[in-house]
């Protein structure tokens, strides 16, 4: 009810992400980031972007693409490390009418899934399930991203 009543935030949420104001960052590499998504349709549902501001497949430079799924790759390696799902639904909306809710901003989402989680509660009742409040998971993750940081600077 706070995304839809809520009024809606005018600057990218990945460019913010990268300021000091990023206050679910998780990761900030050379040219990718990973944040957590404000609004998860289940624990540990991440963003993954390029840092550059773009909106295009086409505008990545071939470094950045590279980049960005090295950045997934260890985003998954991560979340299977914390919170031992069973699979992933990992995808790329380009466009509004393909799903993409910040068109202006590339990015990939990492949801972590569970057999008999509660992700079909959003399709019949129209409500979601977080087992765990956000702030808990970003404490269980932040670490593991952390060590990436780490790990990229030796």
């Amino acid at each position: 009810m706070e995304y839809i009543l809520g009024e809606k935030e005018q600057e990218c949420i990945f460019c913010v992400a990268l300021s000091d104001q990023g206050n679910l960052t998780l990761y900030r590499g050379s040219l990718s980031m990973v944040m957590m998504n404000k609004y998860p349709y289940i624990n540990g549902h991440l963003l993954v972007a390029p840092k550059r501001h773009i909106a295009s497949l086409d505008d990545l430079t071939l470094e950045e693409m590279s980049d960005l799924l090295k950045t997934v790759r260890d985003s998954t390696g991560i979340l299977k490390k914390a919170m031992n799902p069973d699979g992933f639904n990992v995808g790329l909306n380009l466009g509004v009418v393909a799903g993409a809710g910040v068109e202006q901003h590339l990015h990939f989402h990492i949801v972590p899934r569970w057999h008999g989680d509660t992700n079909a509660m959003t399709v019949f009742a129209e409500v979601r399930v977080i087992p765990e409040h956000l702030e808990a998971t970003y404490g269980n993750l932040k670490p593991h991203f952390k060590a990436l940081e780490r790990k990229e600077n030796l």
